[in-house]
């Protein structure tokens, strides 16, 4: 059961970070030039991004949430073959507890923002509070959990409501 007001979204898959972005000016020199913004984030990107957005569509078929957002996005990746022992089951004293290797959660959480822009929140200048973490399971993806923060109206001046 969750709490009223709160999205919650799993997509299952391989976490991919949004590409890096590059512009660059063309047209003619001298004349009016216009900026061409660019991806690298290749199909598994585009894959990745339609999953989260086929996975928003199903959780959250009503318009995008309005106002102010709290969202927490928890990734999990697959260890490296490495981890694990000949037997391929048995894990490594030496594996490592934590995944501290690319991608970092920080362009991960990126290409779910972008994703779920227009579909989960109008813009993502609307999350105003943010928690994410990546850690190693079985079954990759990511979980997002979303929900509206209320204002209350308090001798003036807006603060926002403890959840």
């Amino acid at each position: 059961m969750t709490a009223p007001g709160l999205v919650v979204v799993e997509v299952r898959g391989l976490p991919r970070p949004a590409g890096s972005k590059r512009v660059f000016l063309v047209g003619p020199k001298g004349g009016e030039r216009r900026p061409v913004v660019t991806d690298d984030s290749g199909g598994a990107g585009r894959d990745w991004r339609a999953s989260v957005q086929d996975a928003i569509a199903r959780a959250h078929p009503a318009d995008p949430l309005e106002g102010p957002l709290d969202v927490c996005f928890y990734f999990v990746v697959p260890r490296p073959r490495g981890h694990f022992r000949a037997d391929g089951s048995t894990l490594r004293p030496s594996a490592a507890p934590y995944p501290t290797t690319r991608p970092d959660v920080s362009k991960l959480v990126r290409a779910v923002e972008d994703a779920a822009t227009g579909l989960l929140w109008r813009d993502d200048c609307q999350l105003v509070t943010q928690v994410a973490t990546k850690r190693y399971g079985p079954r990759p993806g990511v979980v997002i959990h979303c929900r509206a923060l209320e204002a209350l109206e308090t001798g003036g001046r807006n603060h926002a409501r403890r959840i």
